[in-house]
């Protein structure tokens, strides 16, 4: 509510004005509101209904699990399952208990990349499970996923088999290396 007072003391201030005369500029209004993605928001609530709601199939319950994985952008998920469910045989190993941060970077690159030229495509990486970590965790776990996330040649991997090293490993497919043409 405006104060009468304070409403005479406007009026008497601007008591002898006028308005502007017309400087033939063009008005801009205001930007309008960001579009609404109305069927994007009802895509989520469904997606979310779903996963609250839904059934769970077989195939889910199968596959199930919070165990690490990855899966490089664009490849078919038959190739993380495969790799999974040890289709793949794994060609050489790398053990990084004991490493600090840097060393494990560097033999993990190393290995890799001599990997890649010698044509292998499954590996397997054994980080350890931390039981011997001040606080029980694996700092390494945690790094070394990272790690294999960013290299090129990493497609897919994911954690290792109870008897293969379970969550103290993990099992990683690599692109087929490039092959060289002989120009004879």
């Amino acid at each position: 509510m405006i104060d009468p007072d304070d409403l005479a003391a406007f009026h008497a201030a601007v008591a002898g004005s006028r308005p502007l005369p017309d400087s033939g500029r063009i008005q801009r209004q205001p930007h309008p509101p960001p579009p609404r993605p109305l069927q994007h928001l009802a895509d989520e609530q469904a997606a979310l209904r779903e996963s609250l709601h839904g059934t769970i199939g077989l195939q889910d319950r199968l596959e199930g699990g919070d165990e690490p994985r990855y899966l490089r952008a664009g490849l078919a998920a038959s190739v993380l399952r495969d790799l999974r469910r040890g289709r793949w045989v794994v060609q050489d190993e790398i053990d990084l208990h004991g490493c600090n941060r840097d060393g494990a970077r560097q033999l993990l690159s190393s290995f890799l990349a001599e990997a890649l030229q010698h044509g292998l495509r499954c590996v397997r990486v054994v980080h350890g499970k931390g039981l011997r970590s001040p606080q029980k965790t694996s700092v390494l776990r945690q790094l070394v996923r990272g790690w294999l996330a960013q290299r090129n040649e990493v497609l897919a991997y994911c954690q290792a088999r109870p008897h293969d090293g379970g969550e103290g490993a993990l099992i990683v497919l690599l692109r087929a290396a490039k092959k060289t043409r002989n120009l004879a």
